[in-house]
C-alpha cells in the first residue's frame, strides 16, 4: 500500500516541479530553477581543504574561497555562465555598479565538470571556486551568484547567496529559556550585544541587525529595535522580537549505500530504473511532547557514498527518498512541509506534503543524491508566513539551535549596506 501511494506521490511531485518552474522569482535566495538541476551546494575551502557542515561566508580580502557545485541530470553538453550581484541587507539588488563592487570580469564560464561514473542516474557535476583570479569582490555585504545557460541571463538555472564580512564590531550573544512568553518551556530568548569598539557610528539608525535560526527564512528577524543604546554599542536584551520557538533536534537519514540500510531508513528497493529509500514512518512528536536529545547539524547535509571513495561528487548515485508522517486526519487550517537545507529552507509547493486518506499519512518524495541529511516537518498555518514545529516536532527550550547574527551599516551618504559583523552562535 505504501508503494502505491509512493507512486502516486511521485507523479504529483513532478507536476508540482513543472508548475514551480513557470513561476518567476522576485528576490535573491539560494535555490534552483529547473527540475534537472540538483544538489546545489556551497562549501568553504580553507588551505585547499573543503570544510563540511559550516555555513559558508567569507571575510573581505580573506584567502579562503567558496566551492559552488551542482549536478545536471544528463551527460549532454550544457554551457553555463555565472555573474555576481551585490545586494542590500534585505537581499534586494543594491544600487552599486559592478565596477564598484567587483574587480575583473563581470561574467565567467563554468568549465570544471565531471560526468558521473558507475551510477544508475546519469548526471554531470559542475563546480567552480569564488573568489578567483578573474573575479574578486571589492566591498562587503550580501552577494548573489546567478548561474545561467547559453549566455542568456534570463535562462537562470540557480542562484547562490552568501555574505562577505569586514569585521568591525564585536558580537556577543546568549540564549536562555526565560522569556516574557513563558519560563523554561517552548521558547528561546536570544540576547545580543553589539560592541562598536573603535568603529564610529554617527546614528544608531544606520545599523541593521538580522538574525536567522538554522538558516531558515520564515522566522528570520529583520532589524529589531535595540533595548539599550549607548556610545559603545547596541544591546538587545529581553527583546520580544528575538524570541524563537526552540523546536526539536532535526531528524536524520543516511543513504550512503544502495544495499545496506542506513540510519532512519526502513528499507531500500530498486524499481525498474531507480532506487527508492523509504524512511521509517515518523512519529508525531508533538503528541508525546518530549525533547529528542540527539546530535544533528541544524538542517545541513553532506554527500557521501559507500563505493565512491573520495570521488563522491560524481560517483554518488541518486535515490527517491520517501517521507511518511502518519496522521489520523489531515490538517485543514494550514499546510505541512519538509524542511532543511536540501529544500533551501523554503515553504512552497515544491516541498509541501500531500495527505493520503487511504493510508492516513502525509507523504513527500524527493530525488536526492546519496548522503546524510537533516530534516524537520514544519506546519504553516493559513494566512501566516512563519511556520511552527509545535504541530509536528514539538518545541523545547533545551534544543541546540544555530543562530547567525548579521550586523549591517549604511552611514549617511553610503549607497550600500556594509556587513561589519557576523557571528554564528551554537
Amino acid at each position: 500500500m505504501y508503494m502505491q501511494s509512493v507512486t502516486k506521490h511521485i507523479v504529483f511531485a513532478i507536476l508540482l516541479t513543472v508548475l514551480f518552474t513557470l513561476n518567476s522569482w522576485a528576490q535573491y535566495k539560494t535555490q534552483t530553477y529547473k527540475p534537472d538541476i540538483k544538489t546545489l551546494t556551497t562549501r568553504l575551502i580553507t588551505d585547499e581543504t573543503v570544510v563540511q557542515l559550516e555555513r559558508p561566508y567569507l571575510s573581505l580580502n580573506d584567502p579562503n574561497r567558496l566551492e559552488i557545485a551542482f549536478d545536471q541530470l544528463s551527460h549532454l553538453s550544457h554551457h553555463y555562465t555565472y555573474t555576481l550581484i551585490h545586494c542590500n541587507a534585505d537581499w534586494t539588488q543594491s544600487g552599486l555598479m559592478s565596477s564598484e563592487y567587483l574587480k575583473g570580469f563581470t561574467s565567467l564560464d563554468i568549465d570544471d565538470y565531471n560526468f558521473s561514473e558507475t551510477t544508475q542516474q546519469l548526471y554531470t557535476h559542475y563546480r567552480f571556486e569564488f573568489p578567483n583570479d578573474d573575479m574578486t569582490p571589492l566591498v562587503s555585504g550580501n552577494y548573489c551568484i546567478k548561474i545561467y545557460e547559453d549566455y542568456n541571463t534570463d535562462s537562470v538555472i540557480a542562484t547562490v547567496c552568501f555574505c562577505i564580512v569586514e569585521p568591525q564590531v564585536e558580537i556577543n550573544a546568549d540564549i536562555h529559556s526565560h522569556t516574557i512568553i513563558e519560563l523554561s518551556g517552548r521558547y528561546q530568548q536570544l540576547d545580543i550585544n553589539v560592541d562598536f569598539r573603535d568603529y564610529y557610528v554617527q546614528n544608531p539608525d544606520q545599523i541593521t541587525l538580522v538574525v536567522k535560526q538554522n538558516n531558515r527564512f520564515d522566522n528570520m528577524v529583520f532589524n529589531p529595535k535595540p533595548t539599550f543604546i549607548d556610545k559603545n554599542g547596541l544591546q538587545y536584551i529581553n527583546n520580544k522580537d528575538l524570541i524563537f520557538e526552540g523546536g526539536n533536534e532535526y531528524r536524520t537519514f543516511d543513504t550512503y549505500s544502495e544495499y545496506i540500510v542506513g540510519s532512519g531508513i526502513d528499507h531500500i528497493v530498486f524499481d525498474r530504473n531507480d532506487y527508492h529509500a523509504l524512511l521509517y514512518p515518523s512519529d508525531n512528536l508533538a503528541k508525546d511532547a518530549h525533547y529528542m536529545s540527539v546530535d544533528d547539524s541544524n538542517g545541513q547535509f553532506i554527500i557521501n557514498a559507500e563505493r565512491a571513495g573520495d570521488e563522491f561528487d560524481y560517483r554518488a548515485d541518486y535515490m527517491y527518498v520517501h517521507f511518511i508522517l502518519p496522521a489520523d486526519q489531515p490538517w485543514f487550517d494550514g499546510n505541512l512541509y519538509v524542511n532543511g537545507d536540501f529544500t533551501f529552507n523554503q515553504l512552497n509547493n515544491m516541498y509541501r506534503m500531500q495527505y493520503s486518506y487511504e493510508d492516513k499519512a502525509y507523504y513527500y518524495t524527493a530525488f536526492l543524491k546519496q548522503g546524510g541529511y537533516n530534516f524537520q516537518y514544519l506546519f504553516l498555518p493559513k494566512g501566516e508566513t512563519k511556520a511552527t514545529t509545535q504541530r509536528t516536532e514539538g518545541s523545547f527550550w533545551q534544543t541546540n539551535n544555530e543562530y547567525t547574527i548579521y550586523v549591517y551599516d549604511r552611514p549617511f551618504g553610503c549607497r550600500y549596506d556594509r556587513l561589519i559583523g557576523l557571528k554564528v552562535y551554537r
